[in-house]
């Protein structure tokens, strides 16, 4: 693939995120008409989809959730047909998201997707999204860790926090 190439489709990537950055689910919707293949096949650490519908259905529910949601674009990769994007999320959580009623915290997440591009649109793409760490920030899972001492006796755990030498004395 040609250096134009990629970098044109490093453009339609941020071009995405830009307008994902607008909060304008009209704008995001009609963008996708025009970057992302009708059949475009989705996956996500939620599932797999398929279609330009099914794209603009989560970011329709993303918008709903996290109105004022927000994409920097930390790292961007091209090469050959596809780009890779590592992005820092944030937003605060004003409707429902995943049956999580709103709470009106604030979420900063991280995420990196792939996408496969044919003929400058997108065709497929591939993420890995920080869900435990939204749904930890959201309350839905305990921040707080415990210890291993806090967790009680594990035969399997402890004998192996025996051998682990970084484990300090008398933590184990």
């Amino acid at each position: 693939m040609s250096t134009a190439q990629a970098t044109s489709n490093k453009a339609t990537f941020r071009r995405l995120h830009d307008v994902v950055n607008t909060g304008d689910a009209e704008l995001v919707s009609k963008t996708i008409d025009e970057v992302v293949e009708p059949d475009v096949l989705i996956r996500t650490p939620l599932g797999e989809a398929t279609g330009a519908q099914a794209l603009k259905g989560v970011w329709t529910m993303l918008l709903r959730a996290f109105p004022d949601l927000h994409l920097t674009v930390e790292d961007l990769i091209a090469e050959g047909d596809k780009v890779v994007g590592r992005t820092t999320v944030t937003g605060t959580h004003q409707g429902e998201y995943m049956g999580v009623p709103p709470t009106g915290k604030s979420v900063t997440y991280n995420e990196i997707f792939i996408f496969r591009f044919v003929n400058g649109r997108i065709a497929e793409t591939w993420g890995v999204v920080d869900v435990f760490s939204q749904l930890k920030q959201l309350g839905v899972i305990p921040a707080q860790r415990s210890t291993p001492t806090e967790l009680g006796p594990s035969p399997g755990r402890d004998e192996l926090l025996r051998n682990d030498r970084s484990v300090p004395p008398g933590t184990q």
